[in-house]
């Protein structure tokens, strides 16, 4: 799948779940269970323990979903998730290199950035989406003001979004958001706990449902 169309997957999307895990043992289950309750969009962390092997699993599994590596602070950790079959990356920090090897790869990269500066920098290097991150320490206030000089950029908001929070990002005019442990705790370890992120996955999928009809009303 080329770049163009992968990108606009993702904005079409708008919610990107994020698979971070302590033991691997789980990974397979949990994203199996995500995609039950409608996600369509998601990425496993880098410090998922044998991330990429989950990647290139998750690939075979389920051609039809998109799969990133996110965590990526490195232009090595970048080549390995790409050589696993990583779609898109996502990184917590702004980093010119990991850009560099995804242009290469001719795939997309979600750029953290805290700051106009990171954020400028972010553009300037290629970014495709800027990650604000961590959101819920800046709030949709800080990014309104960041809309005017950034008027052109596509945003998506990460870091303690919940269903209800969800609503306010979209109203602020989000493009997306990634969505952590509130859907998939990093212990998750029973049936019990598989079946809540079906149930808490579909309720972030319809709740967004609903807001996009809000607001086009």
């Amino acid at each position: 799948m080329k770049k163009e169309k992968i990108l606009y997957r993702i904005l079409e999307e708008k919610i990107i779940s994020i698979v971070r895990l302590k033991g691997s043992k789980m990974t397979s289950s949990v994203i199996d269970h995500l995609i039950q309750g409608g996600i369509k969009v998601l990425e496993v962390t880098s410090n998922t323990p044998n991330f990429d092997t989950e990647i290139s699993k998750v690939r075979k599994k389920h051609p039809d979903i998109l799969v990133g590596a996110g965590t990526i602070t490195t232009s090595d950790l970048a080549l390995k998730a790409i050589e696993a079959g990583a779609q898109f990356l996502v990184t917590p920090n702004t980093n010119k290199g990991i850009v560099d090897v995804a242009k290469q790869a001719d795939i997309p990269v979600v750029m953290g950035a805290f700051t106009p500066t990171e954020i400028a920098d972010a553009i300037v290097f290629g970014a495709d989406i800027i990650k604000l991150f961590p959101a819920n320490h800046l709030g949709t206030d800080y990014y309104r003001s960041l809309k005017g000089p950034f008027s052109n950029t596509k945003f998506f908001a990460v870091g303690g979004i919940g269903v209800d929070t969800m609503n306010d990002w979209f109203k602020a005019g989000i493009d997306g958001v990634g969505i952590g442990s509130t859907l998939v705790p990093s212990g998750v370890g029973t049936e019990e706990e598989l079946n809540a992120i079906t149930i808490c996955a579909s309720k972030f999928v319809e709740h967004l449902k609903t807001e996009n009809g809000s607001i086009a009303d």
